[in-house]
């Protein structure tokens, strides 16, 4: 390979094919390349700007560079028809093609996206995703066909990238370089010749043209088509600029730098006919915020830099003249942000780095430090040879946390018009920030506070908040709150993304506001709903999105589902999600009388479908405890609605059962226990009957952890108890004993370590022994023989349980 191409400008005319027609070719996201830019702009003088993107986004130019824009900012086209695909265009402020709309708007020039159309592109994209899934040969075995086929491609593809990548490797390894961005800030965007960058990015191009268009050919035929098909169309755009243009009229054409040689307009342009056979899919656009992390290369987007933060503070000196200082200033800023996190560094030290990353360029035979040598210095001098201690201020000085913004009256889509002025109305524009961000909410009324809007504040902010998350927009993530019981608090955290922005635009199918886009997406889950657990889900979901005509709609649904409906699980489950709906519907100002029915009729359906529910193994008993205390929390808490007497009935016949799940009879008895349902004579009585000798081991042991899993202080007040168990242990054998295990250690493995304590104490007494000596006991390490005895009952084969 030869040596990478030297950036001192070359004598030959940068031919276009057109005297009139001058190509400036680019890097997307280049400072230098948007600096030079300007300047052969002021120089040329064109009447035209012609401008690398997709040609039906040309209306929305004026816009981009409209005032009150603040980028990054990014144009989105978007498909109007299920399934929604994208395309994203994103501009910074140092974007040559940002710069290029605003040198037009500000010297009066025309401005035009010469690239194919987006509803082009976007069809285009699909179909060689499509061609490339499909098989070469469909007459053979399809599993043969599709391991050696598919395969064959995609070693193909990978070999073509890892060659490309390769070639980028080797470039920056013959310029002494650690990697290719260094190269390319080192030789471009450090060089600020008077039309260094216009020169060397074309030499650049037609070197890496000739490297690459046969291995892309043979490698990804696709990938190449499509380049082809839109070089031709650019050409084709250029050609109907100079139809547009004066003799003496100039026009300039900024493109990506493997674009600029290709478009010299000796070769041909795509012809109507052509253009009118290309495949189409019907897209829509609109512009939106964009953030400097997105253009960051740990985003994904491959179009990016590694550092956009940096490469603006590089902009902002290339501005005024004064690009000496930009190691100075990556360096205090690094430090500024380690003072914020009382990280201290004296100024000593930053001159250190200043001079550390010059002597580093100067090895290099570069006038200015790289990103590189920068962050080399930095981790030398100020971090003392670390990476850990500043990777945090790095990161906010490489990457930052800089947002995009739009002024009212900029095209959006109806929904993101929406989602806008209900921020401002809600007052939540603070938390349209890339850092996350706590909100607690007070549902209940504000009576501090005059008007009735500010009275519910909090309120309405929730039932956005929730329809945002039912839109599954990722801007707001509701947090579990300690205090179950608290229906009136609400935990909230905000963070604005790029991605947010994406899927609330793809919401616009769904409807045109966010409050129809969430009553969109409840009627789908309504025609798709299936059983009573989805059914009160759902109910819950437009109770918190204050959408009551879904409420009314679900409420029916789940009406017809219940008259059917046997499994005791989904029937506590509904009954549950109902019970808390009719619980807060007052914080809520929700109209909840319509519930009550429907919970009075799961309750009694569920209660008495217990018994036989309970017939059933271990496994399954596990989601039927669940269910049980969904149940009686439903009738603690709405005890004057529900059939209470029924459930105690159900259980009390559950606790009497020998011939059900043993935990579930237990689980039944604790409940009942804890009600004050069972005497003590009757507590007694059943302890033994449940613990004699006579019981399977497994049985006696899986009753007392069903016992164990409710009110355990109630427990351990009852001695009686306990005597009965330890009667019970004492009268197994080694075998029945080690059986039982399987479940006692199970049920104490749910106790605390002072409920264990307390048990222990309790034991001792009945053995004679002083609360004093057990503590001793339970103190002391165990002996070898005890820890051979554990380990041989870890081995111990229950499979026959």
């Amino acid at each position: 390979m030869e040596k990478p191409v030297s950036c001192v400008p070359r004598d030959e005319r940068l031919s276009s094919g057109d005297d009139r027609v001058h190509i400036f070719g680019i890097r997307h996201l280049s400072p230098t390349g948007a600096y030079q830019l300007n300047a052969y702009l002021d120089r040329i003088q064109p009447k035209m700007v012609l401008v690398e993107g997709p040609a039906d986004a040309t209306p929305l130019i004026g816009q981009v560079a409209g005032k009150g824009v603040v980028p990054p900012i990014a144009l989105l086209a978007y498909t109007d028809a299920l399934p929604i695909r994208t395309l994203l265009f994103p501009f910074a402020s140092y974007s040559p093609e940002y710069q290029a709309f605003l040198w037009a708007a500000k010297h009066g020039a025309v401005a035009q996206f010469i690239d194919l159309p987006s509803d082009i592109s976007v069809q285009m994209f699909k179909e060689r995703e499509k061609v490339r899934a499909e098989p070469d040969h469909p007459e053979e075995d399809k599993e043969e066909k599709d391991r050696i086929d598919q395969g064959s491609r995609q070693g193909k593809r990978h070999e073509f990238y890892r060659q490309q990548h390769w070639m980028y490797e080797r470039i920056a390894e013959l310029a002494g370089e650690p990697d290719y961005e260094s190269y390319w800030e080192r030789h471009f965007e450090h060089n600020t010749t008077p039309d260094a960058y216009r020169s060397a990015i074309w030499e650049y191009s037609k070197q890496m043209r000739q490297l690459q268009e046969q291995d892309e050919w043979s490698a990804d035929p696709l990938a190449a088509a499509y380049n082809s098909i839109r070089e031709a169309f650019m050409r084709r755009s250029i050609l109907q600029a100079l139809q547009a243009c004066g003799p003496q009229d100039r026009i300039v054409v900024v493109t990506g730098a493997h674009h600029a040689s290709a478009l010299h307009l000796t070769f041909p342009g795509l012809t109507d006919k052509e253009v009118a056979a290309l495949p189409r899919s019907s897209t829509k656009l609109t512009l939106m915020p964009y953030s400097y992390y997105k253009l960051s290369t740990h985003s994904g987007y491959g179009a990016g830099n590694p550092a956009p933060a940096y490469f603006e503070l590089l902009w902002q000196c290339l501005q005024k003249g004064d690009v000496e200082r930009l190691p100075s200033l990556y360096l205090s800023r690094v430090v500024k942000e380690l003072r914020n996190t009382g990280t201290y560094r004296s100024t000593a030290s930053v001159i250190e780095g200043v001079r550390l990353a010059e002597a580093l360029a100067s090895l290099k035979d570069g006038s200015l430090p790289t990103w590189k040598d920068l962050r080399d210095a930095a981790v030398v001098t100020l971090g003392l040879g670390e990476l850990s201690p500043i990777a945090e201020a790095l990161a906010q000085v490489d990457i930052g946390i800089a947002i995009g913004e739009l002024p009212e009256g900029v095209s959006q889509t109806p929904i993101q018009d929406d989602l806008n002025r209900h921020l401002k109305k809600l007052k939540l524009e603070k938390y349209k920030s890339l850092v996350s961000q706590d909100l607690e909410l007070d549902l209940r009324e504000n009576r501090r506070v005059k008007s009735a809007e500010a009275a519910y504040l909090d309120l309405h902010r929730s039932t956005f908040l929730h329809r945002l998350k039912l839109l599954q927009i990722g801007f707001a993530q509701k947090k579990r709150l300690s205090q179950d019981a608290a229906t009136w608090a609400e935990h909230w955290v905000l963070q604005w993304s790029p991605e947010a922005e994406i899927q609330m635009v793809e919401s616009t199918l769904k409807g045109e506001t966010v409050e129809w886009a969430s009553a969109f997406v409840l009627k789908e889950m309504l025609e798709q709903c299936k059983d009573l657990k989805q059914a009160s889900h759902i109910i819950h979901i437009a109770c918190e999105c204050e959408l009551p005509e879904m409420l009314e709609e679900a409420r029916q649904m789940l009406q017809r589902i219940t008259t059917e409906a046997a499994n005791f699980v989904h029937i506590a489950a509904a009954a549950r999600e109902l019970s808390l709906i009719i619980r807060y519907g007052d914080v809520r100002r929700a109209d909840t009388t319509t519930l009550v029915p429907l919970v009075q009729q799961l309750f009694l359906r569920g209660s008495l479908l217990l018994v036989d529910a309970a017939l059933c193994n271990d496994e399954a008993a596990h989601e039927l405890v669940a269910a049980m205390n969904e149940m009686h929390a439903v009738s603690q808490e709405h005890f004057e609605i529900v059939d209470d007497q029924q459930w105690l009935k159900q259980l009390t016949l559950l606790a009497a059962h020998d011939d059900r799940n043993a935990k579930l009879s237990g689980f039944a008895f604790a409940i009942l226990l804890e009600r004050n349902q069972i005497t003590q004579e009757q507590c007694a009585r059943e302890v033994s009957r449940r613990l004699s000798p006579g019981i399977p081991a497994d049985l006696g042991a899986g009753w007392f952890e069903g016992l164990s899993m409710r009110n355990r202080y109630a427990l351990l007040s009852r001695a009686d108890l306990w005597r009965q168990l330890d009667a019970y242990i004492q009268s197994l054998d080694s075998s029945q004993f080690k059986r039982s295990l399987v479940f006692l250690r199970r049920a104490f493995g749910l106790f605390e370590a002072r409920e264990k304590t307390s048990i222990t104490e309790l034991l001792g007494e009945f053995w004679g022994m002083s609360i004093q000596v057990t503590g001793e006991l339970l103190q002391e390490p165990l002996s070898e023989e005890e820890r051979g005895k554990l380990n041989e009952l870890n081995d111990f084969d229950f499979g026959d349980l």
